[in-house]
Order: C-alpha cells, then structure tokens, then sequence
C-alpha cells in the first residue's frame, strides 16, 4: 500500500477517534440537554451516530491537513528573510538641483 493512503487512513482514524471522544464529552457534560435528548427518544442512536460521523468528517480532514502541513520542510536553512531580497548597498543618485528662476519657468 503506498504511503500516502497509509498517511491518510492513520489521520482518519485518529480524527474519528477524536469525533467520538468530543461527541461523549458532549454528552457527559449535557451540553444543551443533549444527554436528555438522546436518551429519551426513540432516535436517540441515530442522532448520536450521526453527531459522531459528521464531526468525524470534519476533524479527520483537519488532523489530515494537518499531517500533511507538517510534512514541509525547509530546503536552505540559513534563508531567514522573508520574500524578496535583501538590499545589501544603497547606491547614491545623482540628483541636479535647479536655480529658483529655472523652476518659475518651467511652472508657467
């Protein structure tokens, strides 16, 4: 099996296991009588399921972004700055300065 499926089936698996930690917090912590809720209706289980596989999709493809933004690394290592590139000398521009006169000419 390649590794990237390998990569992808391991962060899954930890972001449903995540889900189903965060859905029993959930529950034992009753957050807006959802302990109540489930346990006195009939589709009780399938709400909790449901709770479970959505927030497993969700935090399986963070914990898979995840996994994969980790992988980068640094190609040079003693490249600090960031974007572009440095200035190391300013060079001087020769400027010519023009006489008072010579501007009131060129303005009228």
């Amino acid at each position: 099996m390649p590794e990237l499926v390998k990569l992808y089936i391991r962060n899954v698996a930890i972001g449903f296991g995540v889900a189903a930690v965060f859905v029993a917090l959930l529950l034992w912590f009753n957050v807006m009588n959802l302990w109540y809720l489930v346990s006195h209706n009939s589709d009780g289980v399938l709400a909790v399921f449901l709770l479970w596989f959505m927030h497993g999709i969700v935090f399986a493809g963070v914990q898979f972004a995840f996994a994969v933004m980790m992988m980068a690394r640094k190609d040079d290592d003693d490249d600090d700055h960031h974007g572009g590139h440095a200035i190391r000398d300013y060079l001087a521009v020769p400027v010519r300065a023009e006489s008072d006169t010579a501007q009131r000419k060129t303005r009228r």
